[in-house]
């Protein structure tokens, strides 16, 4: 089973970005053949700057080398690595109809919040057909906010293969229906939009200064207060186990214990989780040769693969 992952390069991880997607990129890749791209092309519908968007992959790569990706199992490289792939778009672009894009949510969405409209944003849907199809992949992990686009995809492929013969596979979703919504430090779902994350990998003192200024009610230090409905205990969940987490609440219901004393717990094993991370991080960014010459060979084989398809459509489509 081929399993495909795409991750854009946007910036500094928070721990929503570990616990909704870094995490299970690698857990996926014990259970079949992995392909995990670094999505630039897709990056360049809202045009970032040239050399943030170069920090920014280097970023996503380091980030999740060191959180436990096995390059061995898993093949890792740059979406612009395979120039195929905007081959495929262009072939693909032909056969979707501009109806099914104009029902894509993500397009109106975003330009409702302020994105200049443009062509990228748009056919976005198609570029991310080819992303999956040219690998021939057999699963897709989606959240829900992606599903309509890997249903596109599917229509796509099927409209494709109507027409010209069965060239691609028809990709199934892996949709997260359940994923776990991470709260951020103002209770809303922990984004960068909302500037509201904690980084994975931040200095010590700036990720204590985060999670210090986690939003919670006014209780005094004597009062009992409610960990059902705590931004601090949602989030210790993550990192501790049954047993830590009931002592944490039975903390909140006697009284005498501050929403400060909550903090520092969560600070502490937060930092504590991360450190093995940290450190994989910092021997990385030492060793930057080693980190391209991942997304080299892994770009080579994705390439590779990429290629084996693009002969069967070109000659599907009457063009060799």
């Amino acid at each position: 089973m081929r399993i495909l992952s795409g991750i854009q390069p946007s910036g500094v991880p928070h721990i929503g970005n570990y616990f909704g997607m870094m995490r299970q990129a690698v857990e996926l890749q014990k259970k079949g053949e992995a392909y995990l791209f670094i999505a630039d092309y897709h990056s360049l519908t809202t045009q970032p700057n040239p050399k943030h968007l170069q920090e920014n992959i280097n970023s996503v790569a380091l980030d999740f080398l060191a959180c436990g990706l096995d390059t061995d199992r898993t093949v890792f490289f740059r979406q612009s690595d395979v120039p195929q792939v905007c081959e495929l778009t262009w072939i693909l672009n032909n056969i979707t109809t501009v109806g099914l894009l104009e029902r894509a949510h993500s397009y109106k969405d975003k330009i409702a919040k302020g994105f200049i409209p443009n062509n990228g944003l748009f056919s976005y849907p198609v570029l991310m057909a080819s992303d999956i199809l040219i690998y021939q992949s057999d699963l897709v992990p989606v959240g829900k906010d992606q599903k309509q686009h890997l249903e596109i995809t599917r229509d796509i492929a099927i409209r494709f293969n109507n027409i010209y013969g069965d060239v691609f596979t028809i990709p199934e979703g892996d949709i997260r229906e359940n994923v776990m919504v991470i709260p951020g430090i103002d209770g809303q779902k922990m984004s960068k939009s909302y500037d509201n994350t904690i980084p994975i990998f931040g200095h010590k003192k700036a990720v204590r200064k985060k999670v210090m200024s986690i939003v919670t009610d006014s209780k005094g230090l004597e009062e009992s207060k409610n960990p059902e409905n705590c931004n601090v205990v949602a989030l210790f969940k993550l990192f501790a186990d049954e047993k830590q987490v009931e002592a944490m609440k039975e903390k909140y219901r006697a009284g005498n214990y501050g929403y400060g004393h909550a903090k520092q717990e969560l600070f502490e094993i937060l930092w504590e989780y991360f450190e093995p991370m940290r450190k994989r991080r910092e021997e990385l960014v030492n060793n930057m040769d080693f980190v391209s010459e991942v997304l080299r060979r892994g770009g080579e084989k994705a390439s590779a693969l990429a290629e084996e398809t693009m002969v069967k459509v070109r000659e599907a489509v009457g063009l060799r």
